[in-house]
C-alpha cells in the first residue's frame, strides 16, 4: 500500500510491482501528480544530470548517498527515453519535457499499470492501525497490507491537496519530525523597503546571491512583494529570518578596478550608464536615486568608488519573511532520518512501515534536483517493500 499518488509514490508502486508484489496507491486528490503537472510551467524539470549528494540539505549529510546512487538521474533518463518522451536540457543539466509535464505523469501510470498497480483517488486513508497485517480505513472500503510507504508530501502548495499527513502520522508513532519550513520560496519585504523597489518589478538581474553560507549564482526577480528569481529560491532554503541575504550584483567583475579602468578610458561616462550596462537603466537608476550620487566617472573620489563597490557588489537586504507554504516548492524539514533505513526507507521501530519522498528531511536544490530524491527514495523503498 502507498499513500500519496505523486513522484515518489508512483515510482515505488512501479518498482514493487515490477517485484510481483500486489500494490495499492491511495491518493485523497482528484488526479495523481499533481504537483508534478505544474512543475516547470508544465514542462517538468524532471531531473538534472548533475545530482549528487551535496544538492540536498539534510540534518544527515550521508543519508541521501546511498538511494541515489543506486537511482541515478541516468536511470531516469533511461526511463524517458524508453517511453518516448522528448526532452531537452534547458541549463545546468536541468531537464525539462518539450512537450508538457503529463508525459512523466503518463510514463509512471504506464510503468504502474504494466505491472498491475491499482491506483485510486479521493481516497484519503484513516485509522491507520501498524501490525501484522498493517490495517486502514479508505471512505469506502477496509483494507490490510504487508508494507505501508508513505508518500504523501509535505506542506507546500496547499492548493494542490498537501496537508503535511505524513507528519501527523509520524508524529503519532513517535517518530521524530524535524521542524519544517517552506523552501524554494520568493521573500517578502517589508512595506518601507518595498517602496524602494517596487516599480521594479518584473526586472531580473544576475547574481551571486548567499545565505546560511551557501553562495547561488543564477538571477534574482524584483516583485510586487518583494525578491523572487532561481538565486532568491536557492538562497530562501538556507535563510533564517532576522538574517540579511548578500547579494553580488556584478559577480564576474572587480567592479572598483573597473571603475578605475573606465575613468581613463571613458572620463565622462556617467556612472548610472556604466552600472546600466550590467544592471539595466532602470536598476542602476534606482540604485543611484538612493545610495549613490550620478555624476561623471572621472568625479568619483576613492570613497565614492568604495560606496559603488559597497552598493553593488554586497548589497545586504534584510527579508521581513517569505511567502510561505503557498508558494514554496518544498517543505523542508520532516521526518528525522535517523528513524530510518538509508538502504530500503523503512522506519527502524515499525517493520513495513516506510517514508519517502518530500515527507522526509531531505530537500534538493532547485533544478530537478527535488524530482530525483523523489524518483531515488520511491526506487529504493520499491525494492524492500
Amino acid at each position: 500500500m502507498v499513500i500519496g499518488a505523486g513522484a515518489a509514490g508512483l515510482m515505488c508502486a512501479a518498482v514493487a510491482g515490477a517485484r510481483g508484489r500486489r500494490v495499492l496507491v491511495l491518493d485523497s486528490a482528484n488526479k495523481v501528480g499533481k504537483k508534478i503537472l505544474m512543475s516547470g510551467g508544465g514542462r517538468c524539470n524532471f531531473t538534472n544530470m548533475h545530482s549528487t549528494p551535496d544538492n540536498f540539505i539534510c540534518a544527515n549529510p550521508h543519508f541521501a548517498k546511498s538511494a541515489l546512487s543506486r537511482y541515478t538521474p541516468w536511470d531516469f533518463i533511461a526511463l524517458v527515453e524508453k517511453h518516448g518522451v522528448p526532452y531537452h536540457e534547458k541549463k545546468l543539466g536541468q531537464l525539462f519535457c518539450d512537450r508538457s509535464s503529463k508525459d512523466i505523469v503518463r510514463l509512471l501510470l504506464d510503468e504502474c499499470e504494466a505491472v498491475g498497480v491499482h491506483v485510486l483517488t479521493q481516497s484519503p486513508a484513516h485509522d491507520i492501525q501498524l501490525g501484522r497485517p498493517h490495517r486502514l480505513q479508505t471512505p469506502t472500503f477496509s483494507v490490510s497490507c504487508e508494507s505501508l510507504v508513505i508518500a504523501s508530501g509535505g506542506y507546500s502548495i496547499p492548493t494542490l491537496g498537501s496537508t503535511g499527513f505524513g507528519f501527523d502520522f509520524a508524529r503519532s508513532l513517535d517518530i521524530p519530525v524535524l521542524p519544517t519550513r517552506a523552501g524554494l520560496v520568493p521573500v517578502t519585504l517589508e512595506p518601507r523597503q518595498l517602496t524602494n523597489f517596487r516599480d521594479l518589478s518584473g526586472v531580473s538581474v544576475d547574481t551571486v546571491t548567499t545565505a546560511g553560507g551557501a553562495a547561488f549564482r543564477e538571477n534574482i526577480l524584483f516583485t510586487h512583494k518583494g525578491l523572487s528569481g532561481p538565486a532568491i529560491l536557492q538562497a530562501s532554503s538556507y535563510w533564517q529570518p532576522g538574517e540579511a541575504l548578500d547579494i553580488d550584483l556584478f559577480p564576474d567583475l572587480d567592479l572598483a578596478d573597473h571603475i578605475h579602468t573606465m575613468q581613463r578610458q571613458r572620463p565622462r561616462l556617467e556612472l548610472k550608464n556604466l552600472l546600466g550596462e550590467q544592471l539595466t537603466k532602470r536598476v542602476a537608476q534606482r540604485w543611484c536615486d538612493l545610495w549613490l550620487e550620478n555624476k561623471p566617472l572621472e568625479q568619483l573620489s576613492e570613497d565614492d568608488i568604495q560606496r559603488v563597490q559597497s552598493a553593488c557588489k554586497s548589497w545586504k537586504i534584510w527579508p521581513a519573511g517569505t511567502e510561505g507554504y503557498r508558494t514554496a516548492e518544498v517543505t523542508l524539514g520532516g521526518v528525522d532520518t535517523n528513524a530510518l533505513s538509508s538502504k530500503t526507507m523503512e522506519a527502524r521501530n515499525h517493520p513495513g512501515l516506510y517514508f519517502i519522498g518530500e515527507v522526509v528531511d531531505v530537500t534538493g536544490h532547485l533544478g530537478g534536483h527535488n524530482f530525483q530524491w523523489a524518483w531515488a527514495s520511491g526506487h529504493a523503498a520499491g525494492e524492500y517493500a
